[in-house]
């Protein structure tokens, strides 16, 4: 019974959420060698003040790219 945490800044939409983890448990299906029934998905979703990287929240970094 694998189990998969994703890990994410929070926004993305549940049908963006559910895309990946069906080719996550596709992936990890075949290469566990394990019906896919059996693979959990666990999405964690993190402010995006509450990431850092490389000292700057990930709200910052995206004000910094212009996304915000």
């Amino acid at each position: 019974m694998p189990i998969v945490r994703v890990s994410i800044a929070a926004g993305r939409s549940s049908e963006k959420k559910q895309a990946m983890a069906k080719e996550i448990t596709e992936t990890v299906a075949r290469h566990c060698d394990v019906h896919p029934e059996h693979v959990y998905v666990l999405f964690e979703d993190v402010d995006p003040d509450d990431w850092t990287v490389g000292g700057d929240t990930i709200t910052e970094r995206r004000r910094k790219r212009g996304e915000l």
